[in-house]
C-alpha cells in the first residue's frame, strides 16, 4: 500500500517554508533596490475573474483589497502546491538526485507563478530585462533550496514502519 499522506504533508510544509524564503528574498530585494511591489498577481486575478465571468465582491477599496489578497494567496498556493507535488512524487516512488529535485522545484515554481500571468497576457517574459529575470529567478532559487532541503529533512526524520 502506498502511503501518500505523510509525503504530501511534508511536501506541503516544505513548500510553505520555501514560499517564506522566496518572500524574504523578494522583499529584501525591494528594500535593497527600493523597487515597488509587483502588481502582476492582482492583475492576474482580475483577468482570470474576467475570463471566468466572476466578480470579485465589493466596491472600490474593499474590492481592491480582496484582489490584492487573492493575488498573494495565489503565490502561496503555487508554493505549497509545488511542495505537495514533490511529496506526491516521492509517494509514487520518485527518488531523483538532490540536484534534480532542486531543478524540478525551481522550474515548477517558475511555471506555476509565471505561467498563468503569461497565458493571460499580464506579462511576457520574452520582453523582460536582465534585472527582471534576476529579480524573478533568485527568489525562486531560494524557494527551491529551502523546499527541497526541508522536505528531505522531514523525510529523513521518519522511520519505516516495523
Amino acid at each position: 500500500m502506498v502511503r501518500v499522506t505523510g509525503p504530501l504533508l511534508y511536501g506541503s510544509a516544505a513548500g510553505a517554508a520555501g514560499t517564506t524564503a522566496l518572500d524574504v528574498v523578494s522583499y529584501g530585494d525591494m528594500v535593497l533596490r527600493g523597487r515597488p511591489t509587483s502588481s502582476t498577481p492582482e492583475t492576474t486575478v482580475q483577468k482570470l475573474a474576467q475570463r471566468l465571468h466572476l466578480r470579485i465582491p465589493g466596491e472600490g477599496q474593499a474590492q481592491e483589497n480582496r484582489t490584492e489578497a487573492l493575488g498573494a494567496l495565489t503565490g502561496l498556493a503555487a508554493g505549497i502546491g509545488m511542495g505537495a507535488m514533490l511529496g506526491l512524487g516521492h509517494a509514487a516512488g520518485w527518488r531523483p538526485a538532490r540536484s534534480t529535485q532542486y531543478a524540478v522545484a525551481v522550474v515548477g515554481a517558475l511555471v506555476a507563478t509565471n505561467g498563468p500571468m503569461t497565458v493571460l497576457g499580464v506579462t511576457d517574459p520574452r520582453t523582460w530585462a536582465t534585472s527582471d529575470w534576476i529579480a524573478d529567478i533568485v527568489p525562486h532559487l531560494a524557494y527551491a533550496v529551502v523546499t527541497v532541503s526541508v522536505f528531505n529533512r522531514l523525510l529523513g526524520g521518519v522511520r519505516a514502519p516495523s
